[in-house]
């Protein structure tokens, strides 16, 4: 397909794409030393540039503009309404420095959704601060390693993971200065109770499980796990990255965790990917509490005048994560989300993410195989083994996906399941847009069987073809060569 020249191909000396207004304040020359004259910025007229940017956002592919089933990352639909409120001058031009008086309705959305939380999650406090999942990971390992030096128990260096976790767990264990141990994962695809056993002793300070787990399981013998670690004086931390499964179902604190992340882009709709912002609360029991960082949102006055207001840490907090409140438009706009639904709302959010989850594996169970029997949650894995056999492998399988103009499952996670297609419809998605999804895979398959070069050589109608991703690896280069 023909290609428009892109922005610095249009560039022509004396072209400008903005006039700047006459300067209020007395103009002063920048020192020498602060300015480049190397940037090689293309010369165009605003239409070329407007041009440039709305062609370029069109060729991105997003939850907005169609099917994102990308399993594990929880594409859900961002209401407009939350934009709408985060965009309120009262929330997008205020700053974190001004007088807590001159904020309170800022503080107050704080507040409401600190409380919020801990009750979905059954804790006893909440911080606001972390940015991101791994963020808020990161932040539940230092809480809880505060926890164990304040008790005088310098031993415990090991953190256990089990073999399905997401990456960035071991990463945030080594990050924090502890050892990550895996934890076998038995034939159901659930934590083995005893190969916990075989490596849980004096020295872990924590289990890192997040449930459901990455293969959309729920770990049925969680109660029966927490105990185990806590009778050898561990304690218990829940990766929230899938909690669209447990609204209003099930509580962590509930199951025995002492820790919980809940990923606010994610499970409660702010967009996910592309490098943020996000945003993680992390929620405690009550002898955790002391050690959270930042400043929770504590109200006085009456309830006809209530008054907000930040409590300063206290000695054993670890301190601040992040600048200020963290991301504060996210925060709002999970305040919103959670506030137009209410607890009977959140509740089917979880019902129907089931419900779309084990819809769609039933549509194409017979095609792909299904490496674990029974129900799922919110998300499920299949296996392109079968289509391995033939020459085509999940990501090709997933490439071919975007001929049929829907975005590809995740690919080769989890790394326990051998060709790996992570499917997370999520609760927003219809009937008839689930079936689609189905019948592009059946037809995958069969393709996989008559045609297999067809899938192979894919994606066939997309701007850019199949690309050589082993030299794009080796040969990375990033910068358009003007």
């Amino acid at each position: 397909m023909n290609q428009e020249p892109l922005i610095y191909e249009l560039s022509s000396p004396g072209r400008c794409g903005v006039t700047m207004p006459q300067p209020d304040v007395p103009e002063s020359d920048i020192p020498a030393d602060l300015c480049r004259q190397d940037l090689g910025l293309p010369e165009v007229s605003q239409i070329d540039v407007v041009r440039h940017y709305l062609r370029l956002s069109q060729l991105n592919y997003s939850i907005d503009g169609g099917f994102y089933p990308l399993g594990s990352c929880t594409m859900k639909f961002n209401p407009k309404i939350n934009e709408d409120v985060a965009r309120l001058p009262g929330f997008a031009f205020t700053h974190p420095l001004q007088d807590p008086l001159t904020v309170q309705g800022n503080l107050a959305i704080m507040f409401h959704l600190q409380e919020w939380l801990k009750e979905i999650g059954g804790f006893a406090g909440v911080t606001l601060q972390p940015a991101a999942g791994a963020h808020g990971e990161f932040t539940g390992i230092l809480i809880m390693r505060k926890y164990h030096l304040d008790r005088g128990d310098t031993k415990r260096n090991v953190i256990l993971i089990p073999d399905s976790a997401h990456g960035t767990n071991p990463a945030s264990v080594n990050l924090a200065g502890f050892q990550a141990v895996p934890v076998k994962s038995n034939e159901q695809g659930l934590v083995d109770p005893e190969a916990l056993a075989s490596v849980l002793n004096e020295s872990v300070a924590c289990i890192m499980l997040t449930n459901p787990n990455t293969l959309g399981l729920f770990e049925r013998d969680i109660t029966r796990i927490t105990e185990m670690v806590h009778v050898k004086g561990g304690l218990t931390y829940n990766d929230g990255a899938n909690t669209n499964a447990l609204l209003g179902l099930s509580r962590a604190g509930d199951m025995g965790f002492d820790i919980l992340h809940l990923n606010l882009h994610k499970t409660f709709s702010t967009p996910h990917g592309g490098g943020g912002p996000g945003a993680a609360a992390v929620g405690v029991k009550s002898h955790l509490r002391p050690f959270l960082p930042g400043a929770e949102i504590e109200r006085t006055g009456s309830d006809d005048a209530p008054v907000f207001h930040r409590r300063p840490p206290g000695a054993l907090s670890i301190g601040s994560v992040h600048p200020f409140a963290g991301n504060f438009g996210v925060l709002v706009r999970a305040y919103t989300y959670i506030r137009l639904l209410g607890a009977a709302g959140l509740k089917r959010v979880a019902e129907d993410a089931i419900i779309n989850a084990n819809y769609l594996r039933a549509r194409i169970e017979g095609a792909y195989e299904i490496p674990h029997a029974g129900p799922c949650m919110h998300e499920f894995v299949a296996s392109a083994s079968r289509q391995k056999a033939l020459g085509v492998r999940a990501g090709q399988i997933a490439k071919r996906l975007l001929d049929f103009g829907v975005h590809s499952p995740t690919v080769y996670f989890p790394l326990i399941v051998p060709e790996a297609l992570m499917i997370e419809p999520t609760e927003t998605e219809s009937k008839e847009r689930l079936d689609t999804y189905a019948e592009a895979l059946l037809q995958i398959a069969r393709e996989v069987e008559t045609d297999p070069e067809l899938v192979q050589t894919s994606p066939h109608t997309t701007p850019i073809g199949k690309v050589d991703e082993a030299r794009a690896a080796r040969d990375l280069d990033v910068c358009y060569p003007y």
